[in-house]
């Protein structure tokens, strides 16, 4: 009787958790919103369902079901949107370092892959994205948490890096995480090296236009085959050719990852002689080229990724030259000479380690002139407009996916501070740190501040009770902290459940988890404290939640 009072406690907690998750909402209310696509809303709310958003305005009804988000003092955005990334892709096999020019030389060293192409490894543009990317909450966790909560992803070698995707990061299933794709095709100015053609960059430029005018007669030889094949030659499949179809089309925007004005000038010829929908990525001297990138309506993914000082490896090594003294000085003055000039311009991260160095950068871009509302609309709307998906993302508005950030003072101020980020309607709850005080050791989440125990002294097993409606479910919750994370199990009659994304502050933590129930996984989020040997906290959905409380074990 026990172990069946067990299993019902544990099944009524999984279906209050699973069946509220659809039948409520979230609600942010009280909140400034900066919708991007249209006017501010001072004070207002907005609201989620089933990973949407169904209402935003002054005087939107709030559900009876909804989780409310309390907004007094902060402000909604759309999500932030980095177009071009390489997040959630595995390290080529063999790839030493980064890229960067030649970088194409890794995709030398991996062995030919299975498929039908007539060129080289390095040469084949139908490599998908999507067949390579890895889900899961963690790897995307640092850029979330700063805001950003969609990227077009790419290949990471090759002087084709293949098609695109755009995706939410957020989600456990890559099905369930992407947005668009194929999204585009990219092509870098690289070599492949190893002595295998192209080995030069005007080898590269030579290799991309054989390939669109072999692409294009193919595509004229299969369209006479298939309208009457009599007399006429099967003609051989290729899929590298197939895979430029929407290219030459002009269906599919080719993204050129150009930096320096000679290849920007290179870019914008084929994007003439070709007529192609080109996007420059990177930029950094596009400025020097605006007014004909205008002219020909090129977008600009401006990279943030600003070239820095290289520290001398002796003392007697040669300083920059001056072309890469004015580069890093002229580079944080792009975006706004492109802007200016009428140029479309989105933002990418360009891979940058520190996500703290992207907000950095950008808060030089806006002290050489770039407006505020101007920044933000290229890390939102604009970008989504260049890649298709403008009519799901990129704004707060109805209908649209609900990928928001929420913070406390503006979204790229100095003294920002993320409370929330929503993406697919998950929603990401950060904590808010508070203010430094006097005389209390290395700050607020440093040791000696009385009160507070050492991140070591929340570990250990607690034995809880979860609060489910009507019923109470024993459990365990087992930590193994190290520093400001921790691992570790919470255990339950139906199975242990590993805890993911383990986060510890002062006496507070919180951590992720999937509970598996009759053949289903449901997702849960946690959050708790710890005061002596009493625990407590709650267990969240994304719309719903229920209260636990316990001690720790000897």
């Amino acid at each position: 009787m026990k172990i069946k009072f067990l299993l019902l406690a544990f099944a009524a907690v999984v279906m209050f958790l699973g069946n509220s998750a659809e039948a409520q909402s979230v609600a942010i209310t009280n909140a400034r919103i900066v919708t991007v696509s249209g006017s501010t809303i001072q004070t207002g709310s907005v609201v989620i369902r089933d990973g949407l958003i169904e209402a935003v305005g002054a005087d939107v009804r709030v559900p009876a079901d909804a989780r409310v988000i309390d907004g007094t003092g902060l402000t909604v955005y759309p999500g932030l949107i980095d177009t071009a990334s390489t997040l959630g892709m595995p390290a080529p096999a063999g790839q030493q370092g980064g890229g960067g020019p030649g970088g194409g030389g890794a995709a030398a060293q991996r062995p030919p892959l299975d498929g039908i192409s007539n060129y080289p490894v390095g040469l084949r543009p139908e490599f998908q994205a999507a067949d390579v990317f890895k889900s899961g909450d963690s790897q995307f966790e640092a850029v979330r948490n700063a805001g950003i909560t969609t990227a077009v992803i790419t290949g990471r070698t090759g002087i084709f890096t293949g098609a695109s995707l755009v995706a939410n990061l957020a989600g456990d299933r890559v099905s369930a995480m992407i947005i668009r794709s194929p999204a585009s095709q990219n092509f870098s100015y690289r070599t492949i090296g190893g002595g295998q053609y192209p080995a030069s960059l005007i080898g590269t430029f030579s290799a991309f236009r054989q390939l669109l005018h072999d692409a294009k007669r193919q595509q004229e030889i299969e369209r006479l085959h298939a309208a009457d094949p009599r007399g006429l030659r099967r003609p051989e499949a290729d899929a590298s050719l197939t895979a430029l179809y929407p290219v030459i089309n002009g269906q599919m925007p080719i993204v050129f990852n150009a930096n320096t004005e000679r290849e920007i000038v290179r870019t914008l010829d084929l994007a003439r002689e070709f007529n192609l929908k080109a996007v420059i990525s990177g930029g950094h001297e596009a400025w020097k080229q605006a007014a004909r990138i205008k002219e020909q309506n090129v977008p600009v993914l401006v990279s943030l990724n600003f070239p820095k000082g290289t520290a001398p490896s002796a003392p007697e090594a040669d300083p920059d030259n001056l072309s890469t003294l004015r580069m890093r000085a002229e580079t944080p003055k792009g975006a706004a000479r492109l802007v200016q000039a009428g140029v479309k311009i989105a933002f990418q991260t360009g891979d940058l380690t520190n996500v703290n160095d992207v907000f950095t950068n950008l808060g030089y871009a806006i002290d050489e002139g770039l407006s505020a509302d101007a920044a933000l609309r290229a890390f939102t709307l604009s970008g989504a407009e260049i890649f298709g998906v403008d009519n799901l993302t990129g704004s707060v508005e109805k209908g649209k996916i609900a990928n928001l950030v929420v913070t406390r003072g503006d979204v790229f101020a100095k003294e920002r501070t993320v409370t929330h980020v929503i993406v697919d309607g998950k929603v990401f709850e950060q904590k808010e740190r508070p203010a430094a005080q006097p005389g209390r050791g290395r700050g607020p989440q440093g040791p000696g501040q009385p009160g507070q125990p050492s991140a070591a002294s929340l570990g250990g097993t607690y034995s809880i009770t979860i609060e489910v409606p009507g019923e109470s479910m024993p459990a365990t919750l087992v930590i193994t902290s190290t520093g400001t994370t921790f691992t570790g199990q919470l255990r339950t009659a139906m199975g242990n459940s590993e805890i993911q994304n383990g986060r510890i502050t002062g006496n507070s933590f919180s951590f992720s988890a999937v509970v598996p129930y009759g053949g289903v996984s449901i997702n849960i989020d946690v959050t708790g404290s710890v005061t002596g040997n009493a625990i407590s906290g709650t267990i969240n959905t994304d719309q719903g939640a229920v209260p636990f409380s316990g001690t720790r074990n000897p």
